[in-house]
């Protein structure tokens, strides 16, 4: 895969195991002054205890970058697909101290 950064190209290479992915089903999402954490957990029904599959951590910056693409690619979806429904507000019933976590 190829991507262009700053009028560079570079060249991105993805190990067959991180293309299969991580199914997730509920982001926790915290931060620092300095950084965004980003939990994917897969929290399936019946089960009273979940583990955290993957964690990103990012600079306020590039947390600010991936908000504006995940939303301009919602927006390109949903032109094509239709409108996503939403959830009803769900009830978080754990904490892990520091901010209010959000999915």
């Amino acid at each position: 895969m190829s991507e262009v950064l700053n009028g560079n190209q570079i060249n991105i290479e993805i190990s067959e195991e991180v293309a299969e992915g991580t199914y997730a089903n509920l982001a926790i999402i915290t931060h620092s002054h300095s950084e965004f954490v980003v939990d994917f957990v897969n929290v399936m029904p019946g089960t009273p205890k979940s583990k955290v599959k993957n964690r990103i951590i990012l600079t306020p910056m590039h947390a600010k970058r991936f908000m504006k693409a995940l939303a301009e690619n919602v927006q390109r979806f949903e032109s094509a697909h239709g409108t996503i429904q939403d959830m009803e507000q769900v009830e978080m019933p754990f904490h892990f101290g520091g901010p209010t976590p959000q999915a």
